[in-house]
């Protein structure tokens, strides 16, 4: 008995940083392999669309606009995002190198949770210049221009970075005496704090602080923005200048739809029901994964954009 006691009391007094991290990944899914291969293939294609992207808003004069500034900065989220998350997912589950080194692991939990609620963010600012756009056509050069654009731009690269890096530095203050093994496809944030022995409290806290901040804020704005912009575009006198009007906006409402909706599933389930995290990570692993296939697939610029390149 005193034994007993004595183990737990060393346990509860003892701080373990652990070597590193085991990453579980798919296990529950047959052939994974075929789907990294997959995500290899298409994580070249995103590199080289969105490199094209950025190449073109950076050499054609007639897009230095802050409507393009929104998207460069949208491709330049994309390339970031993929590159922090999927070249480690192949190197482990391809090569079967899963363990990763501690701070290398919150290194990766920082830049995927940054990249995602920077790209986040970016959405918000495209709605935004949709906004100034449609409702204040004949002030829209002065009341959003370029330079107000990029200062919008770095206020929405900083915000997300801050509240990230506290995010980070909370899981620094846990001990792993237990388990080392997280349930997800990399460094994430819940799964690595879940297997702590240490009160995770200020964790949890922190995990919907930056949900809410990250993903629902933004999200909140953008509906606010179309409901005025649907308010604008209905005020058009005429059928067809109501059509152009909103066809500017399908774009962004279909890379809106394709980043949101998922996420909407992955961190509203949890929340609801917290006592199946098991399955809930399942799902998690598989709703996120074809979300990171429809982010690779994607093309933020409208297709007009080549003429205008070619003119400029």
């Amino acid at each position: 008995m005193m034994s007993e006691m004595t183990t737990t009391s060393v346990l509860n007094s003892t701080f373990v940083r652990p070597d590193g991290f085991y990453i579980r990944g798919f296990y529950a899914l047959q052939h994974s392999n075929y789907y990294f291969i997959f995500l290899g293939v298409l994580y070249v294609a995103t590199l080289l669309a969105n490199f094209l992207i950025m190449s073109i808003i950076w050499f054609a004069q007639s897009l230095h606009t802050p409507k393009y500034f929104g998207v460069f900065s949208l491709a330049l989220v994309d390339v970031s995002y993929s590159t922090a998350l999927i070249p480690k997912a192949l190197h482990m589950f391809l090569f079967g190198n899963r363990v990763v080194e501690y701070n290398a692991c919150l290194t990766q939990m920082f830049f995927v949770h940054y990249f995602s609620g920077m790209e986040s963010y970016t959405l918000m600012v495209l709605a935004y210049d949709r906004l100034i756009a449609i409702c204040f056509p004949l002030r829209c050069t002065t009341i959003n221009s370029n330079t107000k654009m990029m200062l919008v731009i770095i206020i929405s690269w900083m915000i997300p970075f801050i509240l990230i890096l506290t995010m980070v530095g909370l899981v620094t203050r846990l001990s792993y005496c237990k388990s080392t093994i997280v349930n997800s496809y990399f460094c994430d944030h819940g799964p690595v704090f879940l297997i702590s022995c240490s009160d995770y409290s200020m964790n949890w806290f922190m995990a919907g602080f930056c949900v809410v901040a990250l993903l629902y804020l933004p999200l909140a704005i953008i509906m606010l923005s179309y409901v005025v912009i649907l308010a604008a575009i209905l005020r058009i006198p005429n059928t067809d200048g109501r059509r152009k009007a909103f066809k500017t906006c399908t774009t962004h409402l279909t890379l809106v739809a394709i980043f949101y909706v998922p996420l909407l599933v992955i961190y509203i389930a949890p929340w609801l029901n917290r006592a199946s995290l098991t399955k809930q990570q399942l799902a998690h692993w598989v709703v996120d994964a074809i979300r990171l296939a429809y982010d690779n697939a994607k093309d933020p610029v409208p297709k007009h954009i080549s003429a205008h390149s070619t003119k400029g």
